[in-house]
């Protein structure tokens, strides 16, 4: 029995990694819209599956349902084959996940921007508020007509919260800056796949002088992008890094890394250390941010780059508390600090005076 005991336990501790790897079957549910979405879809596919696959040899299944009804069903399908873990891309994914969850006990299920309490869900929350509020102090640093605009695609606390952490970054920025703001739409499936409603909404806010928009839109925002491009005005992506979609146009991108948070998923998985609960993560985390890149660094001053880095390291030391809109349902702000990024003879309309 020892010299069995010594001649096998090599063979097995060789075949541990590939029987740990064999036991999973991940998989992913995207959010609305197409997976080449230049979004949420899009990054998980590519920061995710793709990463996944090249690093493990593991193929992660995919699938893209059309609405409620056909996610409810493909959950379904993909928990009863035995696919685990599935990720699944949006807060709207939560009505079928609670379904799904307690008929599937023993799957691990991992939802990207939204929460779900049970004991085999993992909820990723993104602190998303944190990198709006860099954004809006950034716009406010760039406008010229001291009227700045965020568009957003569901009317939902969730997008809320870009929306207010943009406003009390702006206004903490420069407290005399106006910001306007839209949302698509009620429903998910229009809210974020309708860039001609993106478009129209953002042409509505450049003829009310706004000159820079965030949009928190997916798909919906890929119409403001255009319409900024078309007007010689420009935009702030959101979710993703969209600067190389209008080179010039693109002021930054506020990102979340959501390829990443799906990645770690069936990562841990494979190795067993996988666990539910709440995550939430933020400019600590290096999760959520500011692009900054070949597209768009010609744009931003050295000056006004070190300005919103002071920013973002009072924020993560917490002498700077963002407010979350979630937390509440409405916008508190905090109390503006004049010059924070525009000079104390700063006011609306001053862009040129804030660039320093």
């Amino acid at each position: 029995m020892h010299s069995l005991t010594r001649i096998w336990t090599p063979i097995l501790l060789t075949l541990l990694p590939t029987l740990a790897l064999a036991a999973t079957k991940p998989a992913v549910v995207y959010s609305v819209a197409d997976k080449y979405d230049h979004s949420v879809n899009q990054q998980v596919y590519e920061e995710g599956v793709v990463r996944y696959r090249k690093e493990t040899g593991i193929q992660v299944t995919e699938r893209a349902p059309a609405g409620a009804a056909e996610r409810l069903n493909t959950l379904r399908q993909l928990a009863g084959d035995g696919y685990s873990p599935i990720v699944l891309v949006g807060g709207e994914q939560v009505i079928a996940l609670q379904t799904i969850a307690d008929e599937f006990p023993k799957t691990q299920f991992t939802l990207l921007d939204g929460q779900l309490d049970k004991p085999n869900v993992r909820s990723i929350l993104f602190k998303v508020q944190e990198g709006a509020f860099l954004t809006g102090a950034l716009a406010a640093a760039e406008s010229e007509t001291g009227i700045i605009g965020f568009v957003g695609g569901l009317d939902l606390p969730g997008i809320h919260q870009y929306g207010c952490g943009f406003e009390q970054g702006a206004k903490y920025a420069n407290p005399a800056i106006e910001v306007k703001q839209s949302y698509a739409a009620s429903t998910p499936a229009l809210a974020f796949a309708d860039p001609v409603k993106g478009s129209f909404l953002a042409k509505e806010q450049f003829a009310e002088g706004v000159d820079i928009i965030f949009a928190a839109a997916r798909g919906t925002g890929l119409g403001v992008y255009q319409a900024a491009a078309d007007e010689g005005l420009r935009a702030i992506g959101s979710d993703t890094n969209q600067n190389g979609l209008y080179p010039g146009t693109m002021l930054t991108s506020m990102f979340k890394s959501m390829g990443q948070a799906a990645y770690t998923a069936w990562e841990e998985a494979e190795v067993g250390t996988w666990t539910p609960g709440v995550l939430k993560l933020g400019l600590l985390d290096n999760h959520v941010g500011w692009a900054l890149d070949a597209n768009n660094q010609g744009l931003i001053s050295q000056g006004l780059r070190d300005k919103l880095e002071t920013l973002r390291v009072d924020i993560v030391t917490g002498k700077l508390k963002i407010h979350d809109y979630t937390q509440t349902q409405h916008c508190d702000y905090i109390t503006p600090t004049i010059g924070a990024i525009c000079p104390p003879a700063g006011k609306a309309g001053s862009g040129t005076l804030c660039k320093s």
